[in-house]
């Protein structure tokens, strides 16, 4: 892309027979390609389509100083400093199951790498057991020596296999992951196409259907988990995590912490369910989280997915109830009820509004609104 205001040169990262390279792409002009001749031992990738030269710290000074004045240096895709993701949860201990003779093990410099920036427990897990699975279908090769096609083969022999668009985007974020992060090299493979996510409608159900399963809880406790994923439109995580103080009871406000994308935001705490939350305090003394196990600590998800389908199901909901139901099921009712979408994008956290727009096609007021063209004859 050129800059409006000048010309300008991205820096790429390469590797070309086994040897890192800074990728020089820029627009055809005579300026530079006269100055790129001046580099040291400058040469054609036709693969990348892309000038290219050592990547030493001398040729990348030399790089910077023989554009300076004269063109924009984009660094943005070469000079990565991955944000450290921040989230209350433990941090990601990797323990090795016993594997049988001769499996390769996920490098324990990529293991380091999730755990010195904080990832997620389970989105860990995803990309070491992604990322083993492709190691090992290449066992007898150098990773670095794996290019883009050799990538492509596996995602197409992946597809063949039936595995979800979704499993393939995983397996290409944790391959991405090593080579970008972990070895310092972005954009290793940025020619390869990222399989399209299938679009799926939100699944809810009725409000009536709701206070049904809420109704059928077992206890107090049960009762504050299904009303808050509701209520509050919580994801199962979010609700594990809340503590006391994310409770805020004098503005009727819920404090959702590093929610998805890490991101903090409110969301509403319900006059009814605050009331059933004081009564469930005093019963159960929670010590620290507001949801907790029997040895203390977070709550655990299949416990909330164990207590939403066993209400579902006593019930009389035909269909499967998941806690992430409950959720689509505030926003779609909220829609319903006319609120206006730029708050229900802010109160579910989605970062565009797009996310959110979703649930018009599952909103029944907004269909009832649209007549149908036999009925306009």
């Amino acid at each position: 892309m050129i800059d409006m205001d000048g010309l300008v040169i991205t820096l790429k990262h390469l590797l070309i027979n086994g040897e890192k390279q800074i990728g020089l792409k820029f627009y055809p002009n005579r300026t530079i390609q006269n100055l790129v001749k001046t580099l040291n031992k400058p040469r054609w990738s036709k693969q990348y389509n892309m000038i290219y030269v050592k990547n030493n710290k001398e040729n990348l000074n030399d790089v910077f100083n023989t554009f300076r004045g004269i063109a924009w240096v984009n660094g943005q895709h070469f000079f990565r400093n991955t944000p450290v993701q921040k989230n209350h949860e433990k941090p990601f201990i990797y323990q090795p199951k016993t594997k049988p003779a001769g499996y390769r093990l996920c490098p324990e410099n990529y293991i380091q790498k999730l755990e010195i920036n904080h990832y997620a427990a389970n989105t860990a897990r995803t990309y070491i057991s992604c990322f083993e699975a492709f190691i090992n279908h290449f066992k007898d090769r150098d990773l670095l020596d794996i290019d883009e096609q050799d990538i492509r083969d596996y995602l197409q022999l992946l597809a063949r296999q039936k595995r979800s668009d979704a499993y393939l985007n995983q397996v290409v974020n944790a391959i991405k992951f090593y080579y970008e992060i972990v070895m310092e090299m972005p954009n290793r493979f940025y020619l390869i196409d990222r399989p399209r996510i299938k679009q799926h409608l939100p699944k809810v159900i009725s409000k009536q259907e709701v206070m049904a399963l809420i109704n059928a809880t077992q206890n107090i406790k049960h009762k504050c988990i299904a009303s808050l994923l509701y209520s509050a439109g919580l994801r199962r995580d979010e609700l594990i995590r809340l503590k006391h103080a994310d409770i805020d009871s004098k503005r009727k406000v819920i404090i959702v912490r590093n929610g998805k994308g890490y991101k903090d935001r409110q969301t509403l705490l319900s006059e009814s369910v605050l009331k059933d939350l004081r009564t469930y305090y005093k019963e159960w003394m929670p010590k620290e989280y507001l949801f907790e196990g029997p040895n203390g600590g977070p709550y655990s998800g299949a416990s909330v997915l164990k207590i939403i389908k066993n209400a579902a199901k006593k019930a009389g909901i035909k269909k499967p109830v998941t806690p992430h139901m409950l959720r689509h099921s505030f926003a779609t009712h909220l829609l319903e009820d006319g609120v206006d979408l730029r708050y229900i994008q802010s109160l579910l956290g989605h970062g565009s509004s797009k996310t959110t727009e979703i649930y018009t096609q599952v909103a029944t007021s907004y269909i009832s609104r649209i007549t149908s063209p036999i009925d306009t004859q």
